[in-house]
This record gives C-alpha cells, sequence and structure tokens, in this order.
C-alpha cells in the first residue's frame, strides 16, 4: 500500500467558471502493473469555511485497470449551536473531463455513501458501468457545509487490474403502457432509489407504486442518471415508469421529467452564474418537463433561486403537507394573478411524494392528470397544459367544471369563453373526503367556502360568479383546522379554470 498526503490543500489551481469557483488539487498518480495487482493511494487534505462548490482530485490512471474504487471520510467536529457542521458530497468523472454539461459524468453518490467502485460490467448504484480508460479521472468533492475549524477529509484510491469484464447493454422501460384512452391517470414524478440517497429499491418502488393506486412514476436521482436501466421490469402494462434526474444545485433544485432514456443533466451553477437556462433547453431537447422541486423549502440549498421563465410546472406540493407547502401555494397564486395581468402563460402546479425510504409514503401527494393515453408524451401533455389536479391519495377524486348560461363548459386548465358579465356556474364533485372543506379561490382570493362534508367524504358544491368578478377559479379540498383561522392541511386542489375570453 502506498500513501501520499496533500498537506492543507496540497498542490492546486484554482478554475472559474461563471461566478462559482472550482478547486483542482494535486493529481494523485499510479504506475502500470501486472493482471490481477492491486494499489492503493491515500490522500489527506483540509478545506477551510467559504471553500468552493466543488473540488477535484485528479487520479492518473494507467492502462490495463479493471475496476476503480474510492473509499472517503471526514471530521465532524462539534459546532456552537445555530453553526453548520461539515457534510462532503462525492461523485467521480472520467478521462474525458470535468467540462460543464460535457461527456465525463461517471456517477454521483452525494454524501449516501462512503465507497463507490466501477468497472466494465458493474458499478455501486449512482454510478455508471463501463470500461475505466486510461487518462486523467477526477474525484468531484463537494463541500456542501464546512465548520468553522475546516473540514479535514482522507481519500483511498484503489486500482485493480486486468481484463476488464463484459459490458452489459443499457435496457430501458417502454414510453408507453396499456392505458385506457382519454382518461384520468394517476401518478408521483418525484421519488428516490437506493440509486441517490434513498433506501428502497426501483422494485420495492414499483410494489408500493402499484399499491398506492398509481399509473405512472418518474424516476428522480440526484444528480445521477444512472438508475435509467434499472426500471425495466418495473414497468408493465399497469405502470408507465417515466425517466429524469432532481437537478440538486447550490440554488434549488429542479426535476427533469420524463427525459430520454441516459440523459445526464449537469448541476455544478448558482443563479448567479446565469447557466440554468441552458439546462433547461437541454431537458426540454430531451423530451422532458422542467419542474422547480419544493421551491420554499428550507434545507440548505432547497430554495429555488432561478426564477420560474423556464418552468413547465411547479412543485407546489411535496411529502407530507407543511408550512413550506402553504408558502408555495400562496406563491404560485400570485404567479397565476401575474399571468392574468400581463396576459402571458401560467403554470401548472404539481404534488409529488419526494418519498426516500420507508415510512415515506409513495404517492402521498400525487399528481392526478387528463391525458389521451398512459404514454409519456401524453401524461407530459396534460400536465404542461395543467389539465390536472392533486390529492393526498388515490382516496380522493374531483371532478370540477364551469358552465355559462348557453351550455359553455370548461374542465380543469382550461378557459369558459364567454362574455365578461355572463353568469358562470362552478361545480366541484368530491369523493374521498371525509369532513373536508372545500374552497374556491380567485384572483380575489378565497370567495367561498362550504359546509364540512360528510362522514361518507362524498358531495357536490357549487358557486356562481362572472368573468367580470373572478378571472379563474380553483379548488381547494382541506381537513379540518386544529384551531383558530389557520386553513387546515389540503386534501387535494386544483389547477384552475380560466374565465372570461382571452385578451387579443
Amino acid at each position: 500500500m502506498c500513501e501520499d498526503n496533500h498537506g492543507g490543500l496540497g498542490r492546486r489551481a484554482l478554475f472559474v467558471t461563471g461566478a462559482a469557483a472550482a478547486l483542482t488539487l494535486g493529481s494523485v498518480s499510479f504506475a502500470s502493473a501486472a493482471d490481477g495487482d492491486r494499489q492503493t493511494r491515500t490522500v489527506r487534505g483540509t478545506l477551510p469555511p467559504g471553500s468552493p462548490d466543488f473540488v477535484y482530485v485528479p487520479v492518473e490512471v494507467p492502462a490495463g485497470v479493471r475496476e476503480i474504487k474510492v473509499a472517503y471520510t471526514y471530521d465532524r467536529p462539534s459546532v456552537p449551536a445555530g453553526t453548520t457542521g461539515n457534510a462532503l458530497d462525492i461523485g467521480i468523472f472520467d478521462e474525458r473531463g470535468t467540462e460543464l454539461g460535457g461527456r465525463g459524468f461517471r456517477g454521483w453518490s452525494g454524501g449516501a455513501r462512503t465507497e463507490f467502485f466501477i468497472r466494465a460490467d458493474d458499478a455501486t448504484p449512482g454510478y455508471l458501468p463501463g470500461p475505466v480508460r486510461e487518462g486523467t479521472w477526477h474525484i468531484a468533492l463537494g463541500p456542501y457545509t464546512v465548520a468553522p475549524q475546516g473540514l479535514s477529509y482522507e481519500i483511498t484510491v484503489t486500482l485493480t487490474y486486468g481484463e476488464p469484464g463484459e459490458a452489459v447493454e443499457p435496457v430501458y422501460p417502454p414510453d408507453r403502457a396499456k392505458g385506457r384512452g382519454r382518461a384520468w391517470y394517476r401518478g408521483d414524478c418525484h421519488l428516490h432509489s437506493w440509486y441517490s440517497d434513498g433506501r428502497r429499491t426501483p422494485a420495492e418502488i414499483g410494489e408500493l407504486a402499484r399499491a398506492a393506486g398509481l399509473d405512472f412514476i418518474n424516476s428522480s436521482e440526484h444528480n445521477t442518471h444512472a438508475a435509467h436501466a434499472h426500471w425495466a421490469d418495473v414497468a408493465g402494462d399497469d405502470l408507465l415508469v417515466m425517466l429524469g434526474e432532481e437537478v440538486t444545485t447550490r440554488n434549488g433544485h429542479v426535476v427533469a421529467l420524463g427525459t430520454d432514456p441516459g440523459t445526464f443533466v449537469d448541476w455544478r451553477y448558482r443563479a448567479r452564474d446565469n447557466r440554468f437556462g441552458r439546462f433547461a433547453r437541454q431537458i426540454r431537447r430531451a423530451g422532458g418537463l422542467v419542474v422547480p422541486a419544493h421551491p420554499h423549502a428550507t434545507c440548505i440549498g432547497c430554495n429555488w433561486k432561478f426564477g420560474f421563465g423556464e418552468a413547465d410546472a411547479v412543485e407546489v406540493w411535496n411529502g407530507p403537507y407543511t408550512p413550506d407547502d402553504e408558502v408555495a401555494l400562496a406563491d404560485w397564486d400570485s404567479m397565476l394573478v401575474a399571468s392574468v395581468r400581463d396576459g402571458r402563460d401560467w403554470i401548472p402546479a404539481m404534488g409529488s411524494s419526494d418519498a426516500h425510504r420507508s415510512p415515506d409514503p409513495v404517492g402521498s401527494p400525487q399528481t392526478v392528470v387528463l391525458a389521451d393515453d398512459l404514454t409519456r408524451r401524453a401524461i407530459q401533455e396534460g400536465i404542461r397544459s395543467g389539465r390536472s389536479y392533486i390529492a393526498e391519495s388515490a382516496r380522493v377524486a374531483l371532478s370540477f367544471r364551469a358552465s355559462g348560461g348557453r351550455g359553455e363548459h370548461a374542465g380543469i386548465g382550461e378557459r369558459l369563453d364567454v362574455a365578461r358579465d355572463t353568469p358562470v356556474t362552478v361545480r366541484l364533485e368530491v369523493t374521498g373526503a371525509p369532513r373536508c372543506t372545500v374552497r374556491f379561490v380567485t384572483d380575489q382570493g378565497v370567495l367561498h367556502t362550504s359546509a364540512p362534508l360528510p362522514v361518507s367524504g362524498s358531495g357536490t358544491v357549487e358557486w356562481r360568479t362572472t368573468p367580470s368578478y373572478a378571472a379563474y377559479v380553483r379548488a381547494e379540498v382541506r381537513h379540518e383546522a386544529a384551531a383558530g383561522p389557520v386553513p387546515g392541511p389540503l386534501a387535494a386542489f386544483t389547477n384552475p379554470i380560466f374565465l372570461g375570453r382571452r385578451a387579443r
């Protein structure tokens, strides 16, 4: 065993991309060896507070390597209350380099694992199998937070020499399942397996999705597409599996929803770098939707800072309903008002579970989409057009329509094209929501609140208005409030129905 010690930050070169800097340390070198030999190098260093978002450790890989294995540890000193401690993420890029949006990405596990391996025929979940080619590889460190004392780390790299195993050709799930024609389909588009920081296998998620009454799901691992080739056996006639990624930047997370198989979306930028638009366009070129996730989440780096100009939809409800979801709902409602005022397109809302492990329920909440069939394109079109509502479970079902005086009618995500003073009747039918209250929300706010629904959970609520009084109407179904004027948590809510003729 050989050991190198990078004192402090060691030999390093600093390069800058946009406003964020990346640090490259001195390289780790290996000599050629015979088949079956194994060589190990260990490097140590300390990252100070204020370190760049990403630190790269070059590894000079000679020819004839069968497997590369990396293990790491770092210290976690005590810190004062209210001060962040150490957290260090890790991943790797191969000899094709670390260029932003380049082809060198080979895997990322964030802080979920302390070691990983890559070889031609297999790799640790979160990493891409394939040949370990000769050249300069880069271990990528992401100092998520650094304690005032600094972050001391140790990295051990082991190369095993020999003939590479036989590469496995990836098999991806199909773009369609056996649907019911034009119908309402239920899905959960934000889920994590053991291919990032989740603890469930794809097979376990598939079983839970079916039990939750879902018709479709979307693979959304943090900063890696390594799971894409592991969903084919989970998909079936009854379950559409779409592929994507949760692009986890330092200024917010975005779900790439339903991209082409094998699509990798880079995450190494902040809002001030002015790079997000480039990767939002990449998501769309790959056939996906751009969906900012949990925009008001309170975890470090989770709050959305990129604006919504590139969004196809926004995840308003994420997991168990909490105060940050209530803020996201109010913020989204303000965006609806702005779209009416400015005469521009509006952004539909979604809901997803963001389930990681037991006891996180898959499919709570879920997005219920009116689609022409159970295919990737049809589901995406339903989401993009806002023909959807969000429910806490498959027990809750809604039917929401607006009608005019001459038989005109419109459903969720549509426009009732009538004159400003035309009387309009809004009607919501609910099942599966015992003792819940229905609220109709417009650009003025909440204009109608029903009495509690019966214990059977079923009921119909109607309200009359005009387009001059309400530019849009959306429905909320809420559980009983614990106390005071604060509304109870959501059981379901709809995207809006717009009222009146569109401004020419």
